[in-house]
């Protein structure tokens, strides 16, 4: 198989390249400049040019606040570039898998999310994403959306790498204890993809194709989160800080986040017979990581 991951610098595709070898498959990570989702005809290219047998879209704009005023380049990114790739990919016949949030969601709802619940997102973050999903669903017959959600790495940005950077010059971090999500190894999401992919590759069952939540198993508060990194970091010799937990109210962002943030992932498990692993078995890895080579503070 050969697989063509676009947004070759983020955390997803990253964990991808590195997942992907020794899998049986040909992994192509593409970002810009070489494939430019701004740019319909530099997609046709790359389509061309790698002729994969399934392409995974891993590229996003990801920035929840900012994109409030920026919502021209969200919208760009998140919707529009995403419809012009489910047209290329569905006009040749290519299967797309991809990646949307459980910021589709507002948050009100008691148990974890399934993927028939309403939808009903609270910024131009989560709208663009919807957006996006929708146009997939409409353009390419051969989709697999995925919702996932609190994605963490040894790359990029994220939650996990913030607290250990902050536990080098703050004894106490102040953390949000009333938002509640499911914590997501970026390498762990990427096995499942990977997995996703060489299922519908060797059985293209249009029964397969659709909407998933894909996440780590268990739950958490960006505060259980934190203590959790914290206390895995101390255990290993790296920084560690105390987590004075705070209300959502006391840290005022541009964006309300959903304060139930939960995915059910049972269609997943029923269809593809996957799972991930626990939330904390990522964060020790990545943790164990970001220690070993001295890279959280990037």
């Amino acid at each position: 198989m050969k697989l063509l991951v676009i947004g070759g610098a983020g955390q997803v595709a990253r964990a991808l390249r590195e997942t992907g070898a020794g899998t049986g498959c040909t992994l192509v990570t593409q970002g810009r400049p070489g494939l430019d989702l701004l740019d319909p005809a530099s997609v046709s290219a790359a389509l061309a040019r790698y002729a994969p047998d399934l392409v995974i879209n891993a590229a996003a704009y990801t920035a929840v606040d900012t994109a409030e005023s920026d919502s021209a380049a969200a919208t760009a990114l998140n919707d529009t570039a995403a419809a012009d790739l489910a047209r290329a990919t569905g006009a040749r016949s290519i299967p797309l898998i991809h990646i949307s949030t459980d910021y589709v969601f507002d948050g009100t709802a008691r148990r974890p999310y399934r993927e028939d619940d309403p939808i009903s997102p609270l910024g131009v973050y989560g709208r663009s994403k919807l957006d996006g999903e929708r146009a997939v669903a409409a353009l390419n017959p051969q989709h697999l959306i995925v919702r996932t959600a609190w994605v963490y790495s040894p790359f990029g940005r994220n939650f996990v790498k913030t607290m250990l950077r902050l536990a080098t010059s703050q004894d106490e971090v102040a953390v949000v204890a009333d938002q509640v999500g499911n914590p997501t190894s970026a390498h762990a999401l990427a096995r499942t993809l990977l997995e996703m992919a060489h299922r519908i590759h060797r059985q293209p069952d249009e029964a397969l194709f659709g909407l998933y939540h894909v996440s780590g198993m268990g739950d958490a508060s960006w505060a259980e989160l934190a203590e959790h990194v914290f206390a895995v970091s101390a255990a290993l010799g790296g920084p560690s800080a105390s987590v004075s937990r705070i209300l959502t109210s006391e840290y005022p962002t541009p964006v309300t986040r959903p304060a139930n943030s939960r995915l059910d992932c049972a269609k997943l498990q029923r269809v593809f017979g996957q799972r991930l692993p626990a939330w904390q078995e990522g964060v020790q890895d990545v943790t164990s990581r970001l220690i070993k080579e001295e890279s959280y503070s990037t």
